[in-house]
């Protein structure tokens, strides 16, 4: 080769050198536009109940494709739950009910530490049910039928006397309701709030509808014990005389079907440390999209109770969920990505 020849070829290299390098930041470019969140940690905070722990997974995947070091969600009750987001130990959680827990959110900070970013269960219903087979036969229609002793007693599984409510677990918030409506409606002789390791005591109370015997529970929807004992079919919901709530709120929406349940029908809503959203404009606008009906949040809890209830198959249970909705999931990826330039 000459040294014409040869110093051309070096120039050519040196030329094709240069312009990789130039396309260098544009690649960079791309790859940050797809994943905003690259090189971000998350921390996740999700209730202990593992029938909540689906949309979560929902969330956690979508957050993964854009990007984010998604470490392993926390499990708390909803109390610590809102503190821990208040603090700075945990970044998101998509299990906030609003109305149910709004004292929580309240003490924990409120709006000066925390986001709500959007509802991602819209609906949601809480209240009191019986089995219709006794509500029909004794013209049972009110919480407050159960203030005659004669009706109360028919719910009594103990040998106490008193209609036994399967309630509400501790840390819930619903348990307060609960106590507040005995209180209130003038129950307490006659009826005992049976609270401890909910599912536990819900199984107790499927297997004596299955043997004929009356049931009386707190329950709320989406849920997987609302394909089990079906309303209308199974179950009926009892209807409170007044709106009675421990915050004195009483003006809130507490009807269905023309009935009144005696809880506000809510919302379960995205929740962010501010900081975080405020630092991550791509998670929020993510967090602040992901929504899940109650139906198919109730079919997946069904599959659980069936057998599916391990973290593998919850996490499956998401992937097919995303699959299955693939077209609606990356118009929120979509979304996320442009909130971030």
């Amino acid at each position: 080769m000459t040294l014409h020849k040869r110093g051309f070829t070096q120039k050519l290299l040196h030329c094709a050198a240069v312009a990789s390098l130039s396309l260098l930041p544009l690649c960079g470019q791309a790859a940050s536009a797809e994943k905003p969140g690259e090189g971000v940690k998350v921390t996740p905070i999700f209730p202990s109940i593992a029938e909540e722990r689906f949309r979560g997974e929902v969330a956690v995947a979508g957050l993964r494709e854009l990007g984010y070091d998604v470490q392993e969600p926390k499990e708390t009750e909803y109390a610590t739950m809102m503190l821990a987001l208040s603090y700075g130990d945990a970044d998101f959680s998509v299990h906030l009910w609003d109305k149910l827990h709004d004292t929580f959110y309240q003490k924990a900070g409120g709006d000066d530490t925390l986001v709500k970013a959007g509802d991602v269960i819209p609906g949601v219903l809480q209240g009191y049910l019986i089995d219709k087979k006794t509500a029909d036969a004794y013209h049972i229609k009110y919480l407050t039928d159960l203030k005659k002793p004669e009706i109360a007693k028919l719910f009594d599984s103990d040998g106490d006397g008193k209609a036994d409510l399967t309630g509400c677990n501790p840390g819930w918030g619903c348990e307060l309701i609960i106590d507040h409506h005995l209180k209130a409606y003038d129950l307490e002789k006659t009826v005992s709030h049976n609270r401890g390791s909910y599912f536990a005591l819900m199984a107790d109370t499927i297997a004596r509808y299955k043997e004929g015997k009356p049931i009386l529970y707190y329950t709320w929807v989406p849920q997987w014990i609302a394909g089990v004992l079906v309303e209308g079919k199974d179950v009926v919901w009892l209807e409170v005389p007044y709106t009675d709530l421990p915050d004195g709120k009483n003006d809130v929406n507490t009807s269905f079907n023309g009935k009144n349940l005696g809880f506000a029908v809510d919302k379960v809503e995205s929740v962010l440390n501010k900081d975080f959203a405020e630092k991550n404009p791509a998670a929020l606008k993510f967090l602040s999209q992901v929504q899940i009906t109650a139906d198919d949040e109730s079919a997946q809890n069904l599959k659980m109770q069936q057998g599916e209830n391990s973290a593998k198959d919850i996490g499956r249970h998401a992937a097919e969920w995303v699959a299955a909705h693939r077209e609606q999931f990356d118009s929120w990826l979509a979304a996320s990505r442009a909130a971030a330039n």
